[in-house]
C-alpha cells in the first residue's frame, strides 16, 4: 500500500492507494509549528479510525510547499512506519518523465500535478489548481513543463481584503446571484468569485495561444468544484490530481 502526503499551505492531504486505487483520503489543517510527536498522534488516530494496519504501508511519498514541516513529517513517518519516505524535490526531477526549467523555484505540488496531467492526457496540458494560491501550470506534449502563472487563491484574496479594510467582512466563497451585489456579502462574492472567472478564462486563452495546438485544461484544488459551473474552459475535473502525481512518482521510484 502506498501513502501519499501532500503538505500544502492550508491543508495536509493524504491518500492511501492499494492496487493503484485510492482507498482512503483525508486532510488535516496545516500547522507549521507542530512537532513530529503531535503529527504521530494525529496519523495514528486517523489510521486506527479507518481500520488500516500501519504494517500494510510499504511505500511513502511526500510533497511539501511548507519547508518547516518536512523534517517533522519525515520523523513522524520513521516513527510510525519505520521507513524513510521519498521526498519529492529537485534531486529526483531528472528521473521523471517531464522536463523542468527551474527545478529549485517550482513547488513540488505543481511538479506532481504536471506528472499526473502528462501521464493521463499526453498532449499539451494546463493544470489550474485552486488552492491557497491559484496556479496555472503549462505542460507541452513532449513533457516539458514550460512554466507557471500564480495569483492569490480565492480565499486568500477574500481574507486579504477583509484584513486590509475596516468595514468589509470575510464572507464565504460562493457564486453570487448577480455580478451586481445588492448587499456586502454578494458584493464581495461578485468581485472575488465572478472576477476570478474572468481572470481564469483570460489567462487560459493567453496560455493556450502560446502552447499552440490542442490543449487539455484540467481543474484541481479545493475550490475547483465551486468554479466548475461558471467556467466553461475546463475539459476535466481531477480533485485528486496532486495525489495522483505523487502515486505515479512513487510507483516509478519503488519499482
Amino acid at each position: 500500500m502506498l501513502l501519499a502526503i501532500d503538505i500544502g499551505n492550508t491543508n495536509v492531504v493524504c491518500g492511501l492507494s492499494d492496487n493503484n486505487h485510492w482507498t482512503e483520503e483525508f486532510r488535516i489543517h496545516t500547522v507549521a509549528n507542530k512537532t513530529s510527536d503531535e503529527y504521530e498522534v494525529i496519523y495514528r488516530t486517523l489510521f486506527a479510525s479507518r481500520n488500516v494496519d500501519l504494517d500494510q504501508v510499504d511505500r511513502i511519498v511526500v510533497s511539501s510547499v511548507v519547508p518547516s514541516l518536512i523534517l517533522p513529517i519525515r520523523e513522524m513517518i520513521k516513527k510510525l512506519f519505520g521507513k524513510e519516505p521519498l521526498v519529492v524535490g529537485p534531486e529526483i526531477y531528472d528521473k521523471l518523465n517531464i522536463g523542468i526549467l527551474n527545478p529549485y523555484e517550482i513547488g513540488t505540488d505543481l511538479v506532481a500535478n504536471a506528472v499526473a496531467a502528462h501521464n493521463k492526457y499526453q498532449g499539451n496540458c494546463i493544470v489550474v489548481d485552486f488552492g491557497t494560491a491559484l496556479t496555472f501550470t503549462a505542460i507541452k506534449a513532449d513533457g516539458n513543463l514550460l512554466g507557471v502563472s500564480i495569483a492569490p487563491g480565492l480565499k486568500t484574496a477574500m481574507s486579504s481584503l477583509s484584513q486590509k479594510t475596516a468595514k468589509l467582512p470575510n464572507v464565504d466563497i460562493a457564486i453570487p446571484p448577480s455580478c451586481i451585489g445588492k448587499n456586502t456579502t454578494h458584493a464581495l462574492q461578485a468581485g472575488i468569485v465572478m472576477g476570478y472567472k474572468g481572470l481564469v478564462e483570460y489567462l487560459l486563452k493567453e496560455i493556450k495561444s502560446e502552447l499552440v495546438g490542442k490543449t487539455t485544461v484540467i481543474a484541481t484544488g479545493g475550490l475547483s468544484k465551486l468554479m466548475l459551473p461558471i467556467i466553461e474552459s475546463f475539459d476535466h475535473h481531477e480533485p485528486s490530481l496532486t495525489l495522483d502525481g505523487l502515486k505515479i512518482i512513487g510507483n516509478q521510484f519503488y519499482q
